[in-house]
């Protein structure tokens, strides 16, 4: 393991020292990877940020564009021959419909690629024309990102940290008595190992249903072509100690440093480990929603995802001995529409706290970090109703299950963080002062006017602080 590690560390030195040297004479290029935990919104997220950049009237807060910097914006044919393009023109007519409705969710990793002509800045700016600047967007599952903190997990801790985790899960009812009746020290038989494979995958799937983050190996709820693989046919169990040869603990232990080897590495080698902008982004409403257990699991998950980044500067010699680093990476709670704005700054500041041990990571090794509160696609109006004597701030909508037009107040989030942050790692079952509801949206109806993009909330600021920067 640690000779292929050394080898693949050799082989992205020399692919990024090549870069390196030819990069100041090429067009410069942007890696921005886009990724997320369960029904964040990925997909709307990188087929509204296109169409916006395409038609730039409300992106004010990108600098570029509010300057008039940008000439023209098109699209081009994405640089990798083995990747699947992101299917931006059927996402987009699924928002833009007559009767609109969401896109499905991303599957698998997929690339686009938008070409941006910019007028340059500084004194040599009346000297130059435009320049060309490719934003490269990979698109890929969240949950390859968590399986990424398996890197530097053996079996033995990963399936400890596991158990611990899910003991106490009704999700996780099932798996436990399946794993209780299976001695892990017996001689292996491929009938248990299906089992429990099977059983630890509908928890997964489950727990990610019920707003739950750590559902890794993130490959079980997306397998692919590897579905039945042995790769993919392996659970967590409690350490016998000493297991002996042969024993389903020994080959439980195998299929996971296999899985390890011939799916995550290759994902981090080929894929992740060229980004170098990072946006991630979370359904914060919906983990409230869901009480302090699921608050508290996604405060680690954010921890989790910062360990497997490379954050850093890409300064010249660093991408030379080192490869490239993450510069920005940018922690997002989307569906603020489903808040009234006066509710926004109570959303970035729980945002900001849950993630501030990751970030505060990130930022010891030289990348800069931001936290925010977005919606890439706005799906409601405002509205004040009276009711019971006491003014709302609601939002009103077409709601997702009836279709019906209703108005909603989902309750008032806390001025203090704290007051979720602290009963979430107290282990509460419940919030003691307030029941958090959510509701889900269907798209609204859109009449684009020409030059001008879908209705978001602040996607043109999440634009700026990630790649404003280069343009």
């Amino acid at each position: 393991m640690a000779i292929s590690t050394l080898a693949d560390g050799l082989t992205r030195g020399v692919e990024n020292l090549a870069g390196t040297l030819t990069s100041p004479f090429s067009e410069p290029v942007i890696r921005l990877g886009v990724t997320g935990l369960a029904r964040a919104g990925k997909t709307v997220f990188i087929t509204s940020l296109v169409a916006n950049l395409l038609d730039r009237g409300r992106m004010p807060q990108l600098l570029a564009a509010a300057d008039g910097r940008i000439a023209t914006a098109y699209l081009q044919p994405q640089p990798n021959d083995t990747l699947p393009r992101f299917e931006y023109e059927t996402h987009l007519a699924a928002l833009t419909a007559r009767e609109p409705h969401w896109p499905d969710s991303t599957r698998m990793i997929s690339e686009l690629r938008l070409s941006l002509r910019v007028q340059p800045t500084g004194l040599l700016a009346g000297l130059q024309g435009p320049r060309t600047v490719h934003l490269d967007i990979v698109d890929y599952p969240g949950e390859w990102l968590l399986d990424l903190g398996l890197m530097e997990k053996s079996y033995a801790d990963w399936s400890r940290e596991t158990l611990d985790r899910i003991t106490k899960r009704a999700q996780a009812a099932e798996f436990m008595a399946v794993s209780g009746g299976i001695d892990p020290a017996a001689e292996l038989r491929e009938t248990d190992a299906q089992a429990l494979a099977r059983s630890f995958t509908t928890y997964l799937t489950q727990a990610r249903q019920d707003g739950y983050s750590d559902c890794t190996p993130g490959r079980f709820l997306l397998p692919g072509d590897l579905a039945g693989s042995p790769v993919l046919t392996f659970a967590p169990l409690p350490d016998p100690g000493g297991a002996p040869r042969k024993s389903l603990w020994r080959e439980m232990e195998r299929r996971y440093e296999a899985y390890k080897a011939r799916v995550v590495r290759p994902f981090f080698r080929d894929h992740f480990a060229r980004i170098d902008r990072q946006v991630v982004l979370v359904d914060a409403l919906g983990a409230i929603h869901q009480g302090p257990a699921a608050v508290e699991d996604m405060r680690l998950a954010m921890a989790d995802i910062l360990s497997s980044f490379r954050p850093g500067r890409n300064a010249f010699l660093t991408q030379i001995f080192r490869g490239k680093r993450v510069e920005k990476i940018l922690f997002a709670a989307t569906k603020a529409d489903h808040l009234h704005h006066t509710q926004h700054a109570r959303l970035t500041a729980i945002m900001e706290a849950l993630t501030r041990e990751a970030r505060d990571r990130a930022r010891f090794a030289g990348a800069e970090t931001s936290a925010m509160s977005l919606a890439a696609l706005r799906a409601t109006v405002e509205e004040t109703i009276q009711h019971d004597g006491r003014t709302l701030n609601c939002v009103r909508g077409r709601l997702l299950d009836s279709g019906k037009e209703a108005a909603f107040y989902p309750g008032a989030l806390p001025d203090d963080p704290g007051h979720l942050l602290g009963p979430a790692r107290q282990g509460a079952d419940a919030w003691l002062d307030q029941d958090y509801q959510i509701m889900r949206f269907a798209p609204a109806p859109l009449t684009l006017k020409p030059g001008i993009g879908p209705p978001h909330i602040r996607l043109d600021k999440a634009a700026q602080f990630l790649f404003g920067d280069r343009l």
